[in-house]
C-alpha cells in the first residue's frame, strides 16, 4: 500500500462513498458495496468510515461478531444500546469501543431532532476469535493534553481503553502548531487519519478526510498546524 519511500497519501476526495438519504458515508478501505483491491485495510485496521448521520436516524439493531469496534464522535451525539445492557448518549469529542467477541447486537442512533451526527466508525481485527463481549467509553475532552494522547491500547493503561490487539491509538489535538518525530518498531506501520485542520507528513501535506499509510521506515516527521486534529494507528 506504500511507496517506495514507505509513504501513501490516501487523498479524501479519493475514498469511496455512499448516500442513503439518512448516512452519508466515506470509507478510507472496502466496505459493503465498496471495492477497492487496492484499499482492502492496512495491517490489523480493517475499517474506516467516515458517517454523518441525519438528526432523529440511525442504525437498527444489527450483529457483529469477532471484531473491535471503536467509534469517535466529531460532532454530535449517538444513542448507543447493545444486548450486554448498556446504553448511553456519546457526546462530541468521545469515543466507545465494544468487543465483539462470540456476538453481540447493538444500535446507534442520533437523538438529535436538529443536528447532524458526524463520526468516525473504526474496526480492527483482534488477536484472536471468541472472545467475550465487552463494552467501554472515554470521555475525551477530559485531561487531553496539547499534542498526542494515547486513547487506546492492549493493556489500557492509563485511562486509554483496553482493545484486543497489539495496536495503540492516539489522538492529536493541537491548540498549537507543533512538530512530531515518531519512531516505527520494526514490522510495523501506522496509519494517520485527519479529522480537522492541516498537517505535513515527512513533506506531504495533508487534510480533513485524508490518510496516510507509513510502514518500512524506523520514523517519520509530523508536523501539525494550531486547530487540527488526527487519530494515529501504530499497528502490527
Amino acid at each position: 500500500m506504500t511507496d517506495s519511500q514507505g509513504i501513501k497519501i490516501r487523498k479524501s476526495q479519493k475514498r469511496g462513498r455512499a448516500k442513503h438519504g439518512w448516512l452519508d458515508s466515506y470509507f478510507s478501505f472496502s466496505f459493503a458495496d465498496y471495492y477497492d483491491p487496492d484499499y482492502m485495510g492496512f495491517k490489523s485496521l480493517r475499517v474506516i468510515n467516515e458517517d454523518r448521520v441525519a438528526p432523529g436516524k440511525g442504525f437498527d439493531t444489527h450483529p457483529h461478531r469477532d471484531m473491535e469496534i471503536i467509534s469517535y464522535i466529531i460532532d454530535g451525539e449517538l444513542a448507543h444500546k447493545d444486548s450486554m445492557g448498556n446504553g448511553s448518549i456519546i457526546k462530541a469529542g468521545n469515543l466507545q469501543r465494544m468487543t465483539a467477541g462470540t456476538g453481540v447486537q447493538h444500535s446507534e442512533y442520533n437523538p438529535s431532532s436538529a443536528h447532524t451526527a458526524h463520526l468516525l466508525q473504526i474496526w480492527i481485527l483482534p488477536q484472536k476469535k471468541g472472545l467475550p463481549p465487552s463494552y467501554e467509553e472515554l470521555n475525551l475532552n477530559e485531561n487531553l493534553i496539547d499534542g498526542l494522547s494515547l486513547i487506546a491500547s492492549p493493556e489500557g493503561k492509563d485511562g486509554a481503553l483496553t482493545i484486543h490487539q497489539d495496536a495503540r491509538i492516539f489522538l492529536g489535538r493541537f491548540k498549537t502548531a507543533q512538530k512530531i518525530d515518531y519512531t516505527l518498531t520494526p514490522g510495523r506501520g501506522a496509519w494517520i487519519q485527519m479529522i480537522k485542520g492541516e498537517a505535513e507528513i515527512s513533506g506531504n501535506k495533508v487534510s480533513p478526510g485524508d490518510g496516510c499509510a507509513i510502514e518500512r521506515i524506523p520514523e517519520f516527521s509530523l508536523t501539525a498546524q494550531s486547530g487540527s486534529e488526527f487519530l494515529l494507528f501504530d499497528l502490527i
